[in-house]
């Protein structure tokens, strides 16, 4: 850990001249989130404005709304294109299926607008290793709809009511940088081919991995340790997690893991494997590893001394005692560190191998081989590629991959 966090702070060293009061905000590539209306628009093209929404009235659709919060959302939009303009910025609109890496390139900042997903949708494109450059563009979201939606990598809540006062402080340098780490992505195998991916969202196949990384030869040791002969580095950067598990979600999925390049292989039988950053913390990792006040209650009467005066009371916090232990969940977004949750872990009989295996823990690195009949591997919970039976992989962290965002208080 100690050789990542310092890699990490030589890193941010060498962007210390990229200072707030130095950042130069000429061009602002807005990347707009697509609403239910638009997106059921897209599924049914053949459609007039008038049969789809009676189609969605048919469905049950409450339509006003739906079309109430598609207006919330393009509002704000404009809102927040006029904010940069009145500052001096040009400003590009760009749409999830129109955000490529020349208009990537052209931007002084990244602006997504809408929720978690535009952001991450957003930072999945200011890859590196997707934009084939390392330029580093900061990217800053704006929360569209923050009655409805928590919006954890979006600014405070309070800058959706005056966006221009945030804008102003962008231009005028007044704010902070943010380094996240991301998750770097290796396929290992015998000839450094890797599968087509899949949008999740638009469910269809994303064609781009051939033309943005090479594959590599593995050094001695990796080959003989993991017996393969290549890897290919996938040019997606993860900046909430990983996950790996069977596409239907009632079948086992069977994963070996090796942690920080040890020797002991870790065999399990589970739902999937997540393998979380700090900023993901708050997301998909907790929702797998929280407890409830309920759960804090069930282990305290199961105590032989339930009925104590001690246990009792610690009953009664039970409450504040399940907060505290979710709130221990989370870790810092520039945290070198993985940490890899093994979801619904079968603890019977020979599962796991060996019985000291953690469900949860924090790593340097993640080494899965796949032993899944129809799995997924599934990054930021968008852009998916096939892990089946023999499939290898290498989740780390690299400090060169952080993701650079502007944070105001």
């Amino acid at each position: 850990m100690l050789k990542s966090k310092q890699l990490l702070q030589q890193f941010s060293k060498e962007y210390a001249k990229f200072t707030p009061a130095n950042f130069k905000l000429k061009r602002a590539l807005v990347v707009t989130k697509l609403s239910r209306y638009e997106f059921e628009q897209l599924r049914h093209p053949e459609l007039s404005q008038d049969q789809l929404q009676q189609k969605l009235r048919d469905r049950g659709t409450d339509v006003e709304m739906v079309l109430y919060l598609h207006k919330v959302h393009k509002d704000f939009e404009r809102r927040v294109v006029q904010s940069f303009q009145d500052v001096g910025c040009e400003v590009k609109l760009s749409s999830r299926s129109s955000l490529s890496k020349d208009v990537m390139s052209w931007a002084d900042v990244i602006v997504p607008v809408g929720g978690d997903g535009t952001f991450l949708l957003s930072a999945g494109r200011a890859s590196p290793l997707f934009a084939l450059s390392q330029q580093k563009t900061p990217i800053v979201g704006f929360n569209s709809d923050p009655l409805r939606s928590e919006g954890r990598l979006m600014l405070p809540k309070h800058y959706s009511d005056n966006p221009a006062d945030a804008v102003s402080r962008i231009k005028s340098g007044d704010f902070k940088w943010m380094h996240r780490s991301r998750v770097r992505t290796t396929m290992l195998g015998s000839n450094g081919k890797i599968p087509e991916s899949t949008d999740l969202f638009r469910h269809t196949e994303v064609k781009m991995e051939q033309v943005t990384t090479a594959p590599e030869m593995l050094d001695q040791d990796m080959a003989s340790k993991y017996k393969a002969k290549m890897k290919r580095i996938l040019p997606y950067l993860a900046l909430n997690e990983v996950f790996i598990g069977e596409h239907l979600s009632a079948r086992v999925s069977h994963l070996q893991l090796v942690l920080d390049h040890q020797d002991v292989v870790n065999k399990t039988k589970c739902s999937g494997l997540c393998v979380s950053t700090g900023t993901g913390s708050t997301s998909w990792h907790t929702s797998i590893n929280r407890i409830t006040s309920r759960d804090v209650d069930d282990l305290l009467r199961s105590l032989p001394n339930s009925s104590s005066k001690d246990v009792m009371m610690l009953r009664q916090n039970a409450e504040e005692i399940a907060q505290r232990y979710n709130q221990g969940l989370l870790f810092a977004p520039d945290d070198p560190r993985l940490c890899y949750s093994i979801r619904e872990q079968i603890c019977v009989g020979v599962w796991p191998s060996p019985k000291t295996f953690k469900e949860r823990d924090f790593v340097q690195t993640v080494f899965v081989k796949s032993h899944c009949i129809d799995a997924n591997l599934v990054i930021d919970g968008s852009i998916s590629y096939p892990f089946n039976d023999g499939a290898k992989v290498l989740l780390e962290v690299h400090p060169e991959d952080a993701l650079l965002t502007i944070a105001l208080d």
